[in-house]
């Protein structure tokens, strides 16, 4: 998609065309989807979000500036809309299951053992964006998984671009820290089990 295509999707649905704020839809429905998975924990509350995202975009056109880039705008609803989401679920535990529901890109024809370690990894990114605290599991998202700029998440969130600075280096911190404590865990976990098994024989 072209910047001057997108710029004349935006002009015609913010004159209320409905096909071209389909095509805008389409064009964003992915990103939109994306940070509400990540944010969320789980698809069928994601896809919501991202439902909720587009009709109050829809409904609220208005407000869009035209200097403001529109990947921007649409993202700022959308964090937004699942920061509330996530305030209303306070409390709420959920399963493994949940945090990894069933919509991974699977492989052609994966081994087992490269099914097991990718399982691994997608339930490590779940764990470790699911404790952090929703302003800085937001920022990670923006900054990692959408390639936004300090400016451009400054712009999402309506914070600074010094504040956006500092909450990314106190998320990494975050991350580190709980990454080498599951690592002692594991490591303990490791050595009763070598234990069990030398007393067994």
């Amino acid at each position: 998609m072209s910047a001057e295509l997108e710029r004349q999707w935006i002009e015609s649905a913010a004159a209320g065309d409905e096909e071209a704020f389909a095509k805008l839809v389409e064009a964003y429905q992915m990103p939109v989807y994306n940070l509400a998975y990540r944010m969320l924990g789980n698809p069928l509350e994601a896809e919501d979000a991202a439902q909720e995202t587009f009709i109050r975009a829809f409904t609220r056109f208005n407000t869009y500036k035209p200097g403001l880039k529109f990947s921007s705008w649409i993202l700022s609803i959308a964090s937004h809309h699942c920061i509330d989401r996530l305030r209303r679920r306070r409390g709420v535990v959920l399963s493994m299951e949940d945090i990894m529901g069933q919509r991974w890109i699977p492989d052609d024809h994966p081994y087992p053992e490269e099914m097991a370690l990718k399982r691994e990894e997608r339930a490590l990114i779940a764990e470790t964006l699911e404790m952090l605290p929703t302003p800085y599991r937001l920022v990670i998202v923006l900054r990692y998984w959408h390639d936004a700029s300090y400016e451009e998440i400054a712009e999402i969130t309506k914070d600074s671009v010094s504040a956006i600075k500092s909450r990314l280096h106190r998320a990494r911190d975050m991350i580190a820290t709980h990454l080498q404590k599951r690592e002692q865990s594991a490591q303990v976990e490791r050595r009763l089990a070598e234990n069990a098994l030398s007393r067994s024989f």
